[in-house]
């Protein structure tokens, strides 16, 4: 067998296991029972709780126990906790990718090597080093933006709740009621998870707005911890709260639109020196002939 063959069939097996990798990822995953159950446990669910049995489970697991002490390793609890992401996932993640591109150009050059067109091992060194810190950097980097896309997501539905509760309470619901109720309107992740923690709560035996004063913090959400705080007067004091529900949700779509209309000046900004550049160019292309001609001339 001559080398160009092994070294295409080669090329065609790593397409192909690339290939396998993807689908796998896309095609949906039958939902982990254990999972749903901790959802609604009491507590809320640590790393350890739910045990994988795959490799990224057991190296994130064991990079997870000395987080403390390796520097880059400490997880980004709120954003994890958002996007539900266990921590342990995180950290395999980041490791099975440094791994890949780790072994990626040693492998590439063994590929070419077996071509006829051999590399210095510098290179392949170099590549592979360089690689490994980009793939082990690469899930941090697109954590925080992920995060904060979801964190303005939630923060937008929670001005939606918060009118709800307000619709409910104008309606004569009481204060538990007039939470779930409104969490029962929604279908969207925001909705579901408000009702998973409310159900929580009642099988906890706590009250809703403690639940969900804990769920803002875990998550970084303080708009939702504004809503416990009001339905907390309601619920202890027996307050109305319907004028400041009200003008909560006011507020928060104050908020929102001066963020829209700041992300548009932004946008717009930056527009400028292109389109400047653009003008110019334009004005080169049609100035160019009558220059030409008068300097020939």
């Amino acid at each position: 067998m001559s080398p160009l063959v092994v070294a295409v069939l080669l090329l065609g097996a790593l397409a192909g296991a690339g290939l396998t990798l993807v689908v796998a990822q896309l095609v949906p995953a039958p939902p982990d029972l254990q999972a749903a159950l901790a959802r609604l446990s009491q507590q809320r669910r640590t790393p350890t709780e739910l045990v994988g049995s795959g490799l990224q489970d057991r190296l994130g697991r064991a990079l997870l126990a000395h987080a403390g002490t390796l520097p880059g390793l400490r997880p980004p609890v709120r954003e994890l906790a958002i996007l539900r992401i266990q921590p342990h996932e995180w950290l395999g993640e980041k490791v099975l990718l440094a791994v890949v591109g780790l072994a990626f150009p040693p492998f590439l050059t063994a590929v070419l090597d077996i071509i006829g067109v051999p590399l210095p091992w510098v290179v392949p060194a170099v590549v592979s080093v360089a690689l490994a810190a980009l793939f082990f950097a690469l899930p941090s980097l697109t954590l925080r933006e992920r995060a904060a896309s979801a964190r303005e997501d939630f923060a937008r539905a929670v001005g939606a709740y918060i009118e709800l509760v307000a619709l409910e309470r104008l309606a004569g619901a009481g204060t538990s009621q007039a939470l779930e109720n409104a969490a029962q309107v929604g279908h969207s992740w925001v909705f579901e998870r408000i009702r998973e923690e409310l159900l929580r709560s009642r099988l906890s035996g706590t009250t809703p707005w403690e639940s969900l004063s804990g769920l803002a913090e875990e998550l970084g959400v303080p708009e939702l911890g504004d809503l416990s705080d009001i339905m907390r007067l309601a619920g202890e004091e027996g307050a109305q709260v319907y004028e400041a529900l009200r003008a909560r949700g006011r507020s928060l779509r104050t908020a929102m639109l001066t963020r829209e209309q700041t992300r548009a000046n932004a946008a717009s900004e930056r527009m400028v020196l292109p389109v400047a550049m653009l003008a110019l160019c334009f004005a080169l292309l049609v100035a160019t002939p009558a220059m030409y001609r008068l300097l020939t001339s």
